[in-house]
This record gives structure tokens, C-alpha cells and sequence, in this order.
């Protein structure tokens, strides 16, 4: 997967994440955090190597999202399985 494709995954994600209002402090703040590492990410011009930290919060969020936003979680299980792939 070239960095267009991975540009335009993590805008899918981006957007994704703007629709979602969590009920819960956790979610609400995995959230905040994930929407920075992907602007992060996204500013990135050559590199879309990740920190270690974002990986581990791209888990937590998965984990956290998994049955009460499916979309959501299977675009993040999208995302970190073609980190791994790259080997990232």
C-alpha cells in the first residue's frame, strides 16, 4: 500500500472518529488521542511510520470500540493490520 492509500484510510478514519460521541471518559479520551495521531500522521510527507505509543493506542481503541462501534473498529483493524504489514 502506497502513502496515498494510507493517507486516504486514515482520512476515512478521521472522519469516522468526528461522528462518534462516546459516553464514556475512557472512549472520549482514546478518542482525542487517536484523532491527534492521525493528524499527526497525515502531516507526515515521506514517513508514515507511527510512535510506538500510537500503536499501543490503536489497540486500546479497538479493543474499546469493538461492539459498540463495529465501523469504527474494523477501520482501525484496517489500518493496523497494513501498519504490520509494512512492517511498522
Amino acid at each position: 500500500m502506497n502513502n496515498q492509500e494510507i493517507d486516504q484510510l486514515l482520512e476515512k478514519l478521521k472522519n469516522e472518529i468526528e461522528g462518534i460521541q462516546p459516553n464514556d471518559e475512557k472512549g472520549q479520551a482514546l478518542l482525542r488521542e487517536l484523532s491527534a495521531d492521525i493528524r499527526e500522521l497525515l502531516e507526515r510527507a515521506e514517513s508514515k511510520q507511527p510512535a510506538p505509543s500510537m500503536m499501543q493506542r490503536l489497540q486500546a481503541s479497538i479493543d474499546h470500540f469493538e461492539i459498540t462501534h463495529p465501523d469504527l473498529t474494523a477501520a482501525l483493524s484496517s489500518l493496523s493490520a497494513i501498519l504490520s504489514n509494512a512492517g511498522i
